[in-house]
C-alpha cells in the first residue's frame, strides 16, 4: 500500500506539473496576443519569458516529489538509463507517468482557455508541418535531454530549475519550431486555437521528431558521460522516492 501511495503522489505531481506548464504556455500566449496585437515578435518574447520562469518555478515546486520530468521523453530516457544501473524510473513508473503527463497537459490547456474566456476546447488551426520545423524539434529535444542528464551526472542538479527554464526560453528563439520539445505539451497545445496552439494534424510528426531528438541526445550522453546511468535518480532534480518500486 505504501508503495502504491508513493507512486500515486509522484504521478499526481507529474500530472499537475505538466498541466500547469501547459497553462503557463497557453495562458501567456493568449495574454501576449491580447496585449501586443499585430506584433508577433513581442508576443513570442512575452510567451517565452513567462514559460522560462514558470517552468523553473514548477521544477522547484514539484521536483522533490517526482523529479519534475513533465515530459514523456525525459521519463523514457530516465527509465532506459536507469535499467542499466538499477535506478531511475521503473517500467511500471514510466507506464504511470506518461498518461498522467498527457492528461495533465490537456487539462492545463483547457484551464488556460477557460481563464481567458475562450471555449474550453478549441482545436488549433495553426499548421506546423514542415521539414525545418521538424528539424527544430529534434534539435530542441536533443539539447534538452543532454542538458538535464549532464547536470545530473556532473552533480549540478540543483541548477536544473534555472538551467532548464533558461534553455527552453532561449530555444523558443534559436529553433524554427519555437521548441515544444515535449510530446505531452504538444498534445495539450492542440486543444487551444490560440497563439501557442498546434493543429492536431501537425502533432504526430512533431512527436516523432521529438522522440528522434531524444534518441540523438541519449546517444550523445552515453558517449560524453559513459556512466550517466548512475545518476538516473537525480533527474530532473533529486527526489527522495526515486527508484521506489524497483
Amino acid at each position: 500500500m505504501n508503495d502504491r501511495w508513493a507512486l500515486g503522489r509522484r504521478v499526481l505531481a507529474e500530472a499537475l506539473g505538466t498541466g500547469l506548464l501547459v497553462t503557463v504556455v497557453v495562458g501567456s500566449g493568449i495574454a501576449a496576443a491580447k496585449l501586443s496585437p499585430g506584433d508577433t515578435g513581442l508576443q513570442l518574447l512575452e510567451n517565452s519569458f513567462a514559460t522560462a520562469l514558470g517552468l523553473a518555478v514548477l521544477i522547484l515546486m514539484l521536483g522533490p516529489v517526482s523529479g519534475a520530468h513533465f515530459n514523456p521523453v525525459v521519463s523514457a530516457v530516465d527509465c532506459w538509463l536507469g535499467q542499466r544501473n538499477g535506478g531511475g524510473l521503473t517500467v511500471r513508473d514510466l507506464i504511470a507517468y506518461v498518461p498522467a503527463q498527457i492528461l495533465g497537459a490537456i487539462a492545463g490547456a483547457v484551464l488556460a482557455n477557460v481563464m481567458f474566456g475562450e471555449a474550453a476546447v478549441s482545436w488549433s488551426a495553426t499548421q506546423r508541418s514542415a521539414g525545418h520545423l521538424w528539424m527544430g524539434e529534434s534539435v530542441a529535444t536533443a539539447g534538452l535531454i543532454l542538458l538535464i542528464f549532464s547536470l545530473a551526472r556532473s552533480g549540478r542538479s540543483a541548477a536544473a530549475p534555472v538551467a532548464v527554464g533558461a534553455y527552453i526560453g532561449s530555444a523558443y528563439w534559436f529553433t524554427s519550431s519555437t521548441s515544444f520539445a515535449n510530446p505531452a505539451v504538444t498534445v495539450g497545445r492542440a486543444f487551444s486555437d490560440t497563439f501557442a496552439g498546434i493543429a492536431p494534424g501537425s502533432v504526430p510528426a512533431f512527436v516523432v521528431f521529438q522522440v528522434a531528438g531524444a534518441i540523438v541526445g541519449t546517444l550523445l550522453l552515453v558517449v560524453l558521460y559513459p556512466v550517466v546511468a548512475e545518476s538516473a535518480d537525480e533527474v530532473v532534480v533529486p527526489h527522495p522516492e526515486a527508484g521506489v518500486g524497483s
